[in-house]
C-alpha cells in the first residue's frame, strides 16, 4: 500500500469476530483525519496478528475509507488422540491443552505434539513418532487428530558400579528409578529393567543421598555412562563413585535470631547424636521438628536454615540450625468452602484452630486429619492465606464424598432362596453429621429388619449418642432362631484421638421348629435366652482419612458383660488394631501398607449347666477375618446336623490378622487394587485348634453409591469340608 495524500475519513472492520471494535480501535495505529501511513498500517496489522485469532489480514483504501479485512482461524470442532492414553481423559487434557471450540493454531498444536513426545520419553520410549492430521469439515471447522506411534522401550540389562568399597550396591536398587532387569522381571515386585529417561539425571543424586544417610559427606557420583544397543533396544549403565570417609557429628548448635523458646527444648527434639555417624535424612527431619516446635507457638512464618561445618582433617561435622522465628501470627478468620451439603458447623467442630487463636502447625495438621476421619469428604485441604506478618486466614476447601445410598436388591442363594432387600443409609444425613440406617431384607428362609441412628457430636459437643433396634429370623435345616433387640449408648471424646463409650443392649433369642430326630447335639444349644449387657469401650484413631488412611494407627478395646436382668452370663472382650503407612515419599507412588489385627475372647460366667449361647460365640471367615472362606464358616464343631454335617458351635477365642499393599489403579476414579495375605486362628479351649489363611486381591472403589470393595481370594491350608469362597463384596465399609 502506498502513502495517500488524502486524509483517512473512516475506518471499517470486516470479518472480525473475536475482537470487539472497541479493542480494535486501541490496537489500530491508523488515525482518522490524518494521512494514511503505510508504517502505521503495518504496525496495526502486526498488532492484530499478535492476538492469535487471525489467519490473514489485508487492508483496502477507497478514497480515505479504510477497511481492514480479517480471515479468522477456523474453530476446532473435534480433537482426538490415537495410539496413546486413548481412555485417559485427564491425561489427554494435560498433554494436549487444546480443547474443542478453541481456535486452530498450528503453534499450539506443535506444542501439544512436543508434550506427547516428551511424555513418551519419560515413559522410556524412544523413536516415537507423533503426526497431526488436520481435516477441514464442510462447516469450516477443523477436525484434529494426533496419531501416535509409540517407540520402543529400552531394557537395562546390566548396571555396574565402580568405586563401591564399603556399602552394598544392591541397596541402591531401593533408591534409584533405573534398575537392572531381573529374572522374570515382568512379575509384580520384580524389576522389569525399563529405562526411565526422565529419572536418569536424578538417580546419581539418590545414590549420593543414600551415602550421606550413612555419613559419607564427601561422596561423589558421576552421571551414568549409558551404552545403548539400538538393534535390540537394550542398555548397559556404568556409575563411577567416590565414597570418601564417614563423618561423625562433633557438635549440634542452635541459634535463634530472636529467642522465643529455650534452646534445650529444641535440642530435645533433635534425633542426631554426637559422636555418631551423620545422617542427612535425620538432619532434614530434625529441621522439620524444630520448625514444628516453634510454629506450634504461633510463629507461622518461622524459617529454619540448617547448615554443616565440615572438618575434613578430623572427619567430623558440626550441625548448625539457624532460626528466624518471625512474628507471632493470629488466625483472623476461618472460611469453609466446598461443603455444598454438609453444614459449616459440622466442619468447624473438627478444627482445632479458630478465629483469634495463635497459629499452631500441629493443630493445623490434626485438623486436616480430623476432617478426613469423618468420612464426609473425599478430600480436604486447609490453605494458609497470609494477610500480613501477624495475621492469616485459614481457608478449608473440602470436596464432599457420597455418604448416603439407597439399595434395592434381589437375588437367589442356595441357602435362602429368593431374596428381596431394601437398604437406606446415610452417614451424614442432611449434612448434619448424623448417621441413619434402615435395612429390610426378606428371603424364603431369612428375615432381617433393623433401624439405627447415631450422632457423633451431640449438640456439637464432645458427647455422642446412638440408638438401634432390630428383628431377625433364620430358618436352618434343624431349627429356626429368632432375635429381637435394641441398644442405646453414649460416648465421649476425651481428646482429638481418644474416645470412650458406654452402652446397653437387650435382646430376646428363641429357637423353634427344632428337629427332634437330631440326637447328636447338646440340647443346651436350643435353649431360649434373654441377654442384658453393658458395653464399655475405648478407641484411639489418629489416621488422616476414614476410608483410605495413609498414615496413623487405630486401636480399639471393648468389654461386654451380660447377666443383669437376662439369662446369659458372660464377659466378652474385643481388641482391634490397625497401622497405615503411605509410601509416597519413598517410592514416588501412592502405595499404602496396612496391617490389621483382631483378637476376641469370651468367658462364660454362668453355671456349667447353662453353657454359653451359640450366638455369643465367635466365628471366623470372610471379610474382616480370613478371606477365602465363607463368612462365619470357620468354627469348632460338635455332633452332626440333620444333613450329617458337623454342627458349628463357635469358638471362645479367635485371632486374625492381615497384611495389605494398596496401589492406585485408576486414580481419577479413586479406584485402587490391594494385594493381601490373611491368617487366623480360632478355638474353644485354645487358639491353636483351627488355623487357616487366605490370599488374594481386592478392588477398592469409591463409587457414586459409596465405598465398594470386590474381593477375589484363595484359601491357604484349607481342609476337606471347609466352605471356601473366591469372591465377596462389601459396600460402605472402611478399606
Amino acid at each position: 500500500m502506498h502513502a495517500s495524500t488524502q486524509n483517512v475519513q473512516s475506518i471499517q472492520y470486516d470479518g472480525m469476530v473475536h475482537i470487539s471494535e472497541t479493542v480494535a480501535k486501541r490496537l489500530n495505529e491508523v488515525k482518522i483525519g490524518e494521512p494514511l501511513d503505510p508504517a502505521a498500517v503495518d504496525k496495526t496489522i502486526k498488532n492484530f496478528y499478535d492476538q492469535g485469532y487471525f489467519e490473514d489480514i489485508w487492508v483496502d483504501d477507497n478514497d480515505g475509507k479504510v477497511t481492514f479485512y480479517f480471515k479468522e482461524k477456523p474453530i476446532i470442532s473435534k480433537i482426538e488422540l490415537k495410539g496413546y492414553k486413548e481412555n485417559d481423559e485427564a491425561a489427554q487434557k494435560e498433554l494436549l491443552q487444546v480443547e474443542k471450540g478453541s481456535l486452530y493454531d498450528e503453534k499450539r498444536l506443535e506444542s501439544a505434539k512436543k508434550r506427547i513426545v516428551d511424555a513418551l520419553s519419560a515413559d522410556g520410549k524412544i523413536d516415537s513418532v507423533v503426526e497431526i492430521d488436520s481435516e477441514k469439515l464442510e462447516n469450516g471447522s477443523m477436525h484434529v487428530t494426533f496419531i501416535v506411534n509409540e517407540g520402543e522401550e529400552i531394557i537395562i540389562k546390566q548396571v555396574r558400579y565402580a568405586g563401591v568399597n564399603t556399602l552394598d550396591s544392591d541397596d541402591f536398587d531401593s533408591m534409584i528409578a533405573n534398575k537392572q532387569e531381573e529374572f522374570m522381571g515382568w512379575m509384580w515386585g520384580r524389576n522389569d529393567g525399563k529405562m526411565k529417561l526422565a529419572e536418569l539425571q536424578y538417580d546419581p543424586l539418590r545414590i549420593r543421598d543414600y551415602y550421606m544417610q550413612n555419613g559419607y559427606l564427601d561422596a561423589k557420583i558421576d552421571e551414568p555412562f549409558v551404552q545403548v544397543d539400538f538393534d535390540n533396544y537394550t542398555a548397559q549403565m556404568d556409575y563411577t563413585i567416590f565414597e570418601g570417609d564417614v563423618y561423625r557429628v562433633s557438635d549440634i548448635l542452635v541459634f535463634q535470631d530472636t529467642a522465643v523458646i529455650d534452646d534445650k527444648e529444641l535440642l530435645a527434639v533433635i534425633a542426631l547424636e554426637k559422636n555418631k555417624p551423620f545422617n542427612i535424612k535425620t538432619f532434614r527431619e530434625d529441621a522439620d521438628r524444630i520448625k514444628t516446635k516453634i510454629a506450634d507457638l504461633g510463629y507461622a512464618y518461622v524459617q529454619v536454615q540448617p547448615d554443616l561445618r565440615k572438618d575434613k582433617e578430623a572427619k567430623s561435622v558440626d550441625v548448625v540450625y539457624r532460626i528466624n522465628p518471625g512474628k507471632k501470627v493470629k488466625i483472623r478468620n476461618v472460611i469453609v468452602s466446598g461443603n455444598n451439603r454438609t453444614l459449616d458447623r459440622v466442619v468447624r467442630r473438627e478444627l482445632f484452630l479458630a478465629p483469634g487463636d495463635w497459629y499452631n502447625l500441629t493443630n493445623l495438621k490434626d485438623s486436616r486429619n480430623a476432617i478426613g476421619r469423618t468420612g464426609y469428604f473425599e478430600s480436604n485441604t486447609i490453605e494458609e492465606k497470609r494477610i500480613d506478618d501477624e495475621t492469616m486466614d485459614l481457608v478449608v476447601q473440602a470436596k464432599e464424598a457420597p455418604t448416603g445410598n439407597i439399595q434395592l436388591g434381589g437375588g437367589y442363594g442356595s441357602f435362602g432362596g429368593i431374596l428381596l432387600s431394601v437398604a437406606i443409609s446415610d452417614r451424614n444425613i442432611f449434612g448434619s453429621g448424623i448417621n441413619v440406617g434402615l435395612n429390610l431384607e426378606r428371603s424364603q428362609r431369612t428375615s432381617n429388619y433393623s433401624f439405627n441412628i447415631s450422632n457423633p457430636r451431640l449438640n456439637d459437643s464432645d458427647f455422642s449418642g446412638n440408638f438401634s433396634i432390630y428383628d431377625s429370623s433364620t430358618e436352618y435345616d434343624s431349627y429356626t432362631v429368632s432375635s429381637t433387640g435394641m441398644s442405646v449408648g453414649t460416648g465421649h471424646r476425651f481428646n482429638r484421638y481418644i474416645n470412650g463409650y458406654l452402652g446397653y443392649n437387650y435382646s430376646t433369642n428363641s429357637y423353634s421348629d427344632v428337629d427332634s430326630t437330631v440326637t447328636t447335639l447338646d440340647p443346651r444349644y436350643y435353649e431360649n435366652y434373654a441377654k442384658s449387657s453393658v458395653i464399655v469401650s475405648a478407641t484411639f484413631d489418629n489416621t488422616d482419612d476414614y476410608y483410605i488412611p495413609r498414615e496413623g494407627f487405630t486401636f480399639g478395646q471393648s468389654f461386654e458383660t451380660a447377666g443383669l436382668g437376662g439369662d446369659a452370663e458372660f464377659l466378652k472382650s474385643r481388641t482391634n488394631f490397625g497401622a497405615y503407612k503411605g509410601l509416597q515419599k519413598l517410592t514416588d507412588a501412592d502405595l499404602i501398607l496396612r496391617y490389621k489385627a483382631r483378637f476376641n475372647y469370651v468367658e462364660n460366667l454362668g453355671s456349667a449347666q447353662s453353657g454359653l449361647p451359640l450366638g455369643e460365640k465367635f466365628y471366623m471367615g470372610g471379610i474382616g477375618s480370613v478371606r477365602g472362606y465363607q463368612g462365619y464358616s470357620l468354627s469348632p464343631t460338635e455332633g452332626l446336623d440333620n444333613d450329617g454335617e458337623p454342627f458349628k458351635i463357635g469358638g471362645t477365642q479367635t485371632f486374625s490378622n492381615s497384611f495389605e499393599l494398596s496401589v492406585p489403579l485408576v486414580p481419577e476414579a479413586r479406584m485402587r487394587a490391594t494385594a493381601f495375605v490373611d491368617y487366623g486362628m480360632i478355638g474353644e479351649n485354645s487358639l491353636s485348634e483351627i488355623k487357616r489363611g487366605g490370599y488374594g486381591i481386592s478392588l477398592e472403589w469409591f463409587s457414586p453409591v459409596g465405598p465398594l470393595q470386590l474381593v477375589f481370594a484363595n484359601p491357604i491350608g484349607d481342609k476337606p469340608g471347609d466352605d471356601v469362597t473366591h469372591f465377596e463384596f462389601t459396600i460402605g465399609q472402611r478399606f
